[in-house]
């Protein structure tokens, strides 16, 4: 559900010339399959991915499909062009898809008062809620900060239902004024899932399936892991774990399915895509939604920013309504990411060109997709010379360096204070911490060890040791998060133990693990 920014860790690579073949300017350089082989052969090495799937679509056809290395290191079983992967945020564009469905019904219009379908609905700050409209609902721009309430559902096992989640969003202070800024949540896309089962009487996942999937003949397709019809060719999801690619538990998720919760295909996305660079038509002519609502999906809506020196030269970036935007060598492009524990997706949209190209991976590596999505894209925007695989690679090894050099000093500090500890009394500081929104976690003695519990998120747990004077670091049970975090305890005037912070240690830490939005105060 959340759009992935971290990367596996790199092995060498095998080093070769992409073979791209050149043809006329007017058609662009296109990439060949055997080249595309080569490309994802590398790109699974280099970034130590089981398996990937890819797809190009050109000209509202399917003229490559395919799936590489395993669905599962458990099984070998190999991927292939029908198997299933968490597309997690790509989901999203799904959802706004619902709400452009229902907008043409006449059922409900992108500029209406979210209150008016969700009465319970409050933001922290009055007049936010007073004017908050279907479409802030769906484009980051709420003053919400990034990624703010996604404990709510990472990782998962949390007990947190809909009606919680609309509840706890009054609780977050505003990052930013309403409107004028881009921050991505996920939650108000959960709020989203309601809006449509609300006003279509369809649960979200019964709404897509039938209203969206059947139409388009995705029949492998399932709006939930829960839901899929046949469980034969599902991948697996991986991550590293004390420095192995490993399977890792699913995620699944009970509320978070109009955020992220999709499984598709590869094949089955395709038509997605056709129907999408078809301003709404499939089958010959059928609509599914209007070209009025879908110029609404591809039309900036909240500004992004972007850097400078962009390797496209892109001048603007913006989100739409389940979509990023942007400008790639002078045309459009539509794209999304996503990302759940275990797999990361990538879904990438050239309509001035009639290309999309979709590749879902069950390892948590976004450097994989971008790799290969970006080569691709290359040989079509009639650019050679680039190695975006040891770009990537480049890059990620910086990145992971930086934060195994942080995450080593951290625990260095943690091994002399463990070495150096006489027997130390952390009886005033366990009790009860209560946060507004995530409820009561508990520090508590167990084994003569200091453990922190979350009442209602059960995979929050780990040991807490000390650091620093009143800070400890939190190393959680669950080892794929790659989340271990800071834990600043407060005191009052007598010294009393009053509140309890918790930060991210990692740079890498995803930014759903918002431990930035929790301040528990001691209860007990």
């Amino acid at each position: 559900m959340h759009l992935f920014t971290s990367f596996s860790k790199v092995k060498s690579a095998l080093i070769f010339l992409l073979a791209i073949t050149a043809t006329q300017a007017s058609t662009a350089q296109v990439i060949t399959a055997d080249s595309i082989d080569h490309l994802v052969a590398r790109t699974l090495k280099t970034f130590d991915v089981p398996g990937i799937a890819v797809a190009i679509v050109k000209d509202d056809k399917v003229i490559f499909a395919k799936g590489y290395g395993y669905a599962s290191l458990n099984t070998h079983k190999k991927v292939d062009e029908n198997t299933l992967f968490g597309i997690a945020s790509n989901s999203k564009a799904f959802t706004t898809a619902a709400i452009g469905i229902l907008v043409d019904e006449g059922k409900i219009k992108l500029d209406d008062k979210l209150t008016d379908y969700i009465p319970e609905f409050k933001m922290y700050d009055p007049y936010v809620t007073a004017e908050f409209t279907v479409r802030d609902m769906l484009t980051h721009r709420s003053g919400l900060g990034l990624g703010a309430g996604d404990l709510m559902d990472f990782p998962d096992s949390t007990d947190f239902t809909v009606a919680d989640m609309i509840h706890n969003l009054r609780y977050f202070k505003p990052a930013s004024s309403f409107r004028s800024k881009y921050d991505y949540d996920n939650q108000l896309y959960k709020v989203a899932g309601e809006v449509i089962k609300r006003v279509s009487g369809m649960s979200w996942e019964d709404f897509i399936e039938t209203r969206i999937m059947k139409p388009l003949k995705m029949d492998h397709s399932s709006a939930a892991y829960q839901r899929i019809k046949n469980y034969s060719n599902v991948a697996d999801a991986h991550a590293p774990v004390d420095g192995k690619v490993v399977v890792i538990p699913r995620y699944i998720t009970y509320t978070g399915n109009s955020a992220g919760g999709i499984y598709s295909s590869v094949a089955d996305l395709s038509k997605w895509v056709i129907m999408q660079m078809n301003n709404g038509k499939y089958d010959d002519g059928k609509q599914l939604f209007s070209e009025a609502i879908h110029r609404q999906m591809w039309t900036p809506q909240t500004i992004v920013p972007v850097g400078e020196n962009t390797p496209y030269n892109t001048h603007f970036g913006a989100y739409g309504l389940g979509w990023f935007l942007s400008d790639v060598k002078g045309y459009k492009e539509v794209n999304h990411t996503g990302g759940i524990d275990g797999m990361v997706t990538k879904i990438t949209l050239l309509p001035e060109l009639k290309l999309a190209i979709i590749v879902l991976t069950n390892q948590e590596s976004g450097a994989a997709f971008s790799a290969i999505t970006n080569q691709i894209k290359d040989s079509y925007l009639g650019i050679t010379g680039r190695d975006w695989i040891k770009n990537y690679s480049d890059q990620v090894k910086a990145a992971q360096q930086g934060a195994d050099a942080v995450m080593a000093g951290v625990w260095q500090q943690v091994d002399r204070m463990q070495h150096n500890a006489s027997a130390v009394d952390y009886t005033p500081i366990t009790g009860t911490y209560h946060d507004n929104w995530l409820g009561d976690v508990f520090i508590s003695m167990k084994d003569g060890k200091l453990w922190f519990n979350a009442k209602h998120s059960p995979k929050l747990n780990g040991q807490v040791l000390p650091y620093k004077g009143d800070t400890f670091v939190i190393k959680w049970a669950y080892r794929s998060m790659e989340a271990d975090a800071y834990a600043m305890f407060s005191f009052d005037e007598n010294g009393r133990p009053s509140g309890l912070k918790l930060k991210p240690i990692s740079p890498l830490t995803d930014f759903s693990f918002d431990f930035q939005d929790l301040d528990f105060k001691k209860v007990e």
